[in-house]
């Protein structure tokens, strides 16, 4: 199996002796054992197994397998959501008086966790603009440990050249890890341009439907083997039943992405023309900032669409109300199209001055575009706008 759509499609659990199609859901918490010693030599881990399934199952062992696969990578870990993933790489990777190097657009709560949790222990987060790499080494320091990046940002669909951050993190010795949850394997690997470790809110696009949480963490062997280390005993495992459910969302993974893709384009440009939408940003319209990094990383532009309504928040609020169709909520990713105002909602953590520096301003609407057909998604935006 060689290519991606076969590979998320045909990897699963072993069969049983049932002969099932469909692989089943192993919903156990324990496992039992042969006799004494052999529990005894599962625990020391002289013999491979399931112990505990808050230290592995099947079911979640066929998730990340397939993660990993569609990734390039050699190793990985499933978490309960896509912050617990966010969470135990660098509670994992770090220790007091380690230093992250961030882009600075990046999502809400994980800019929590570097301003507010990671200080208690005495870790630092240094920022740097997204369009700015050039000025990226000044804010290293002897005590930086991690690169850490999204591309594209949420929800300022910055572009970030990561074979260019690839070689600032082999220049310091640092840890390189992306986020990849806006494009998933599908779009881009991150691999491929030197990311040493790979984060996905898997509750986004893998799942796609808006149904349940998750999130995968997937790299560099002996790193993923520090995760696991600290991940088995904090606990954010993913349920089996979730990881099922993920599992066979990543069959219809490649086709919804070119259908996510494919009308979030043409509903960029039909905004491009509009005469209340003041600017456009998405990263295959030829006016995004790096058009051309998005060309050389990405496959296909992906389903979020964010644009700057003419009369800001009022302006917007108005456009969220005269919506018929789209969900206002704030999850993205799903089959149907979702409606954000991003400064009151997702990211509402930061400062005013904060969102005004990755981009953020008080008429920005994030468009996830869904699976419908464009003609109906589009009837409904050109009518509330």
């Amino acid at each position: 199996m060689k290519r991606k759509e076969t590979k998320a499609i045909r990897t699963q659990t072993e069969r049983t002796k049932f002969g099932e199609h469909a692989t089943p859901i192993y919903m156990t918490s324990s496992y039992v054992f042969d006799n004494a010693e052999h529990m005894r030599a599962m625990f020391a881990g002289e013999e491979d197994g399931n112990v505990y399934s808050r230290y592995s199952n099947p079911t979640v062992d066929e998730f990340i397998d397939k993660i990993a696969l569609l990734e390039g990578a050699e190793a990985g870990w499933a978490t309960a959501s896509g912050m617990a993933a966010v969470f135990s790489t660098f509670a994992a990777l770090l220790d007091a008086g380690d230093e992250v190097l961030s882009s600075r657009s990046v999502f809400g709560s994980t800019h929590k966790l570097f301003t507010q949790i990671f200080p208690k222990w005495n870790i630092k987060t240094n920022y740097v603009s997204a369009g700015e790499m050039d000025t990226w080494e000044d804010a290293i320091t002897p005590n930086t440990k991690i690169i850490y990046l999204e591309t594209p940002s949420n929800p300022a669909l910055d572009i970030i050249d990561m074979a260019k951050a690839k070689e600032i993190a082999e220049k310091h010795n640092l840890i390189y890890v992306v986020d990849n949850c806006f494009t998933t394997p599908v779009i881009q690997n991150p691999i491929e341009f030197g990311a040493d470790l790979v984060i996905h809110s898997a509750t986004k696009y893998i799942d796609g439907q808006g149904r349940g949480l998750g999130g995968a963490i997937v790299g560099k062997q002996e790193l993923i083997d520090e995760i696991e280390a600290f991940a088995r005993h904090s606990g954010p495992c993913l349920s089996p039943f979730n990881a099922w459910m993920l599992s066979k969302s990543l069959e219809t993974l490649q086709i919804r992405m070119e259908r996510h893709s494919q009308n979030a384009l043409e509903v960029a440009k039909r905004l491009q023309d509009h005469d209340q939408v003041e600017w456009v940003k998405y990263p295959f319209l030829e006016t995004h900032p790096a058009y051309d990094i998005a060309q050389k990383q990405m496959s296909m532009g992906g389903g979020i669409v964010t644009f700057g309504i003419k009369g800001g928040l009022e302006a917007g609020k108005n456009f969220l109300d005269s919506l018929e169709m789209l969900s206002l909520t704030a999850n993205l990713g799903d089959s149907r199209t979702i409606a954000t105002h991003p400064a009151s909602t997702t990211h509402s953590k930061l400062s005013e001055e904060e969102r005004q520096m990755v981009g953020i301003t008080q008429g920005l609407i994030r468009l996830s575009i869904g699976l419908e057909h464009v003609e109906d998604i589009w009837e409904d935006v050109d009518q509330a706008l």
